[in-house]
């Protein structure tokens, strides 16, 4: 007979009747019915529905007698909307709620058809027999939060009223404190979370562990990782317990530890647990034999195959045999980028390029790939370069890493590590391919001669593209539904080649090679290091550091009207430029605003994502920043701010060219590094312009695919124009062709991005997955010293201001910024402080050219900086040498 969801199956028997669905046998679930059993219970379905594997019987206590029990409770409702108001660290109001809704779960009586139910289950398996009884959340073990630990487990539960107490109990332990914590932080709905209860025959073993089958460590997923101990696994679970550890790749025992094993969990004959002592002579004995340890690494891929995603699994060791208890995804994995072949590929991380390191939307990533200069893939919502064909010939290998020597110091480490260990990347003898050039120094030098000497060449550059920008914005405005596609991805190939044509690229490269030479030559004539970071300072036409000088200028204008100053700083919504006219004042702050956002404001923190907010849909962003220079600054200090740079770098470079003079051949060095300085001052600064340049024509791009998300909304086809972030351009194309969407892809969009938001993206990632350790090869270094990249010379001491989110910003003059990136949008934040220190960076990103124009010491790529630099605290920072010092 069919079931139907109305039915109830008693452990695998015969359906009853047309009412709710209490209990399920293990073999009728599976990892499609979480809903109804729960995470646990769903992939525990799944397991034992896996030929040759053993999970232990049971079955499953469902959703629809948890909430049938928690009708049966008046007060539980109004305690559920009280619950619902608290936030993550009031702990005494959920230590109060979440308290009294276990006391009242625990002591309502489970009604007389729902324990037949359960007892006729029990019987079918053996009611003498014992048990475990997991709770098992419809929040748990899910792709986005695991959960793991969340509610209670309790093992070698006897008799059938223990066990009905025992499921109450699990019931109950969906309100634990950590667990309502753990879903407030997390924005669950408690009342869409339910209870389902996993009741197993007890398995009494020998030895217990847990099997990843990707390393948890390096997330290689050819490396699977097993901790084994003696007895049931609580011991390890709850860390009281040391575990051997064993790691397995392709059929071989690669590493092994056996640890001094002084504690076991063990049943008792009446039910319970409890931790015993072990004999001192097995206490360093190993818990499984090899031959058990390639035989539990084959059930785990086995396993793995079955689900398609690396698993944390759970076993038992009885009578010699393993049994499955759990299988869960590994979470923390970071996705692997997917290659056109099976071979070996190793992935460099773009956003480490980018400087923005945060998970981009679908549509933001599709975007992105179409405007980039070569293929992109994507993975974990960012976006990675397949480096294999550079490192495996040796004609582009060099240059390539040398290049990354001087941006990524961390990358380069970690391909040499994979280069050196010889048995991953295949060597080739021949030259670089056509579609694959290694981007060393012959072709910059290729791209360098093509530029004169002549400054007039920027402001031409710039000219073109303000003129292209504006053909963009007249053009597109006739463009709707499909044409609109068609005319965005015609208009991306000529956008790319205005950008990333020989005379751009030249401009670039020129400025970026005399930095490069002007370092080398100082050093080798005078013992001078990273000269060109002083001589860099208030270039011409560096829009992004004139960014940050007008949004001075913009506090200028504002400083003087006491009134505006005060309704900025009370400001909660975006609509506030229009309310600014009603003070004295408020024409001339907004319309400094407005002008500022008409050049500026297609910008924001994360810029290369599409999807993101930018400053002229939410100026409230910039509200912060300009009551912070109105407090800090005197008027007219952009003027005096680039005046002053500009002053030191001429300065500088004429006593330079004065020693020089005084060298063998002087005059001749003089003249090469006046030629040198020269392009220094008149290129570098347009290194910042093509970025600036993508960014408007993405939010022109923008405002007309928001316009037919507006249209798709209108015709009920999405909820919401947002919803168009969720999908890839090509897809974004089809649903305006058809207007056909399946309901399921936006939702499990949205929970995919939140998933990726939690991955830390690496700087390396092979094809099996595993992430590549680097670290700086420094000795000279003071003693608890943290180091990185140096990219602004200098050394300046300061308050620590650790920000993770530029809307946070409270920042007093002279106060040294600690982040994790900047992109240019960061810029005026700049102005304020005296230093900076960032997680992801390199010599030419953003963050490291802006800190150079203003003069400030910044070192970069300093892992884990926000975590080892305490908010408030002083620190000296070494922009020279490229480490920072905790003095407070």
């Amino acid at each position: 007979m069919t079931k139907t969801k109305h039915e109830v199956v008693i452990a695998g028997g015969a359906p009853t009747g047309l009412m709710p669905t209490y209990v399920l046998g293990l073999q009728e679930v599976d990892r499609t019915q979480a809903k109804l059993v729960g995470g646990k219970g769903a992939n525990l379905g799944e397991l034992s529905r896996i030929e040759g594997l053993r999970v232990p019987a049971g079955f499953c206590v469902t959703t629809a007698a948890f909430q049938r029990i928690m009708g049966e409770a008046p007060s539980i409702g109004e305690l559920l909307d009280r619950l619902s108001l608290l936030a993550a660290d009031d702990r005494d109001g959920i230590r109060e709620l979440s308290g009294e809704l276990r006391r009242i779960i625990e002591a309502t009586t489970i009604p007389e058809d729902l324990q037949a139910a359960l007892t006729r289950a029990l019987s079918r398996l053996g009611a003498d027999d014992a048990y475990a009884v997991r709770s098992s959340a419809t929040a748990e073990d899910l792709p986005g939060a695991s959960f793991a630990g969340q509610q209670d487990t309790y093992l070698n539960v006897r008799g059938t009223q223990a066990i009905l107490k025992h499921v109450r109990r699990c019931w109950a332990s969906l309100f634990s404190e950590r667990a309502v914590t753990y879903r407030i932080q997390h924005a669950f709905d408690h009342r869409k979370v339910h209870m389902a209860v996993v009741v197993q025959k007890m398995v009494f073993p020998q030895a217990a562990g847990i099997l990843f089958t990707a390393d948890p460590v390096t997330s290689n997923r050819k490396v699977a990782s097993i901790e084994a101990g003696f007895g049931l696994g609580e011991a390890l679970v709850a860390g009281l317990a040391q575990a051997d550890r064993y790691k397995v790749r392709d059929g071989q025992i690669i590493e092994k530890a056996i640890a001094t094993k002084a504690l076991a969990t063990c049943a008792l004959a009446e039910g319970g647990t409890e931790e015993q002592a072990i004999e001192p002579g097995r206490q360093n004995e190993q818990v499984l034999t090899d031959a058990q340890v390639l035989q539990l690494e084959r059930l785990g891929r086995q396993i793995e195959g079955h689900f398609g995603h690396p698993q944390d699994i759970e076993w038992c060791l009885a009578d010699d045999a393993f049994h499955i208890v759990q299988s869960r995804p590994i979470t923390t994995v970071y996705p692997i980028p997917e290659a056109n072949d099976r071979g070996n590929h190793v992935y460099i991380s773009v956003g480490h390029q980018q400087m923005m390191t945060d998970a981009m939307k679908p549509l933001g990533l599709s975007f992105f790939q179409l405007i980039a200069g070569g293929p992109m893939l994507a993975a974990g919502g960012r976006l990675f370069v397949d480096t294999t064909q550079q490192l495996a010939s040796p004609a582009s290998r060099d240059a390539f890493l040398n290049l990354l020597e001087r941006s990524d110091p961390l990358i380069k480490d970690a391909l040499v590590a994979i280069i050196e260990r010889g048995d991953f990347i295949q060597q080739l003898a021949d030259e670089p391919s056509a579609s694959h050039p290694g981007p060393g120094k012959q072709a910059m030098a290729r791209f360098d001669a093509q530029v004169e000497d002549d400054p007039a060449i920027v402001a031409e550059l710039i000219e073109r593209s303000q003129t292209a920008l504006a053909e963009l914005k007249r053009d597109i405005r006739t463009k709707t539904g499909t044409d609109l596609f068609e005319f965005i991805l015609e208009d991306i190939p000529r956008f790319k080649k205005l950008m990333f044509g020989p005379q751009n690229m030249g401009v670039i490269m020129a400025g970026m090679n005399a930095a490069w030479w002007i370092n080398e030559k100082m050093m080798t004539w005078l013992g001078e290091k990273n000269v060109a970071d002083t001589l860099s300072q208030s270039v011409a036409n560096n829009i992004t550091s004139e960014m940050g000088l007008a949004l001075l200028d913009v506090a200028d204008v504002i400083r003087p009207y006491p009134a505006v100053v005060a309704h900025l700083q009370q400001v909660k919504h975006d609509g506030f430029l229009d309310e600014l006219v009603e003070l004295d004042g408020g024409t001339e702050a907004r319309d400094a605003i407005r002008a500022y956002l008409d050049k500026y404001g297609m910008r924001c923190a994360g810029e290369i994502d599409i999807t993101r907010a930018r400053w002229s849909e939410k100026p409230t962003t910039l509200v912060p920043l300009i009551l912070s220079n109105i407090k800090n600054f005197e008027p007219h200090a952009g003027a005096r701010k680039f005046a002053q740079g500009r002053q030191e770098a001429l300065q500088h470079a004429q006593a330079l060219l004065e020693r020089l003079r005084q060298l063998p051949d002087g005059e001749q060095k003089a003249s090469e590094a006046q030629r040198m300085i020269d392009r220094l001052r008149n290129f570098s600064g347009y290194r910042e312009y093509p970025k600036y340049s993508i960014i408007n024509r993405h939010f022109v791009y923008k405002q007309a695919l928001l316009q037919e998300a507006e249209r798709l909304v209108q015709a009920d086809v999405i909820a919401d124009a947002e919803d168009i972030d969720y999908l890839t351009f090509a897809e974004l194309r089809e649903l305006v062709r058809t207007h056909q969407l399946d309901d399921q892809v936006i939702s499990r969009r949205k929970a995919e991005h939140e998933l990726h938001k939690k991955l830390t993206p690496p700087r390396v990632i092979t094809s099996d997955g595993e992430i590549m350790a680097a670290a700086y090869k420094r000795a000279d270094l003071p003693t608890g010293a943290i180091v990185g990249l140096p990219v602004s010379s200098g050394v300046v001491e300061g308050r620590a201001r650790v920000l993770l989110d530029m809307a946070e910003a409270d920042l007093e003059a002279g106060d040294i910024l600690v982040t994790t990136f900047t992109d240019p949008s960061w810029t005026p934040l700049f102005v304020s402080i005296k230093g900076l220190v960032t997680e992801v960076g390199g010599m030419m990103t953003h963050g490291a050219v802006i800190a150079r124009e203003y003069g400030l010491p910044a070192v970069v790529s300093v892992e884990h900086a926000t975590k080892l630099i305490r908010d408030g605290q002083r620190i000296r920072v070494h922009g020279t040498d490229g480490y920072v010092e905790i003095l407070t």
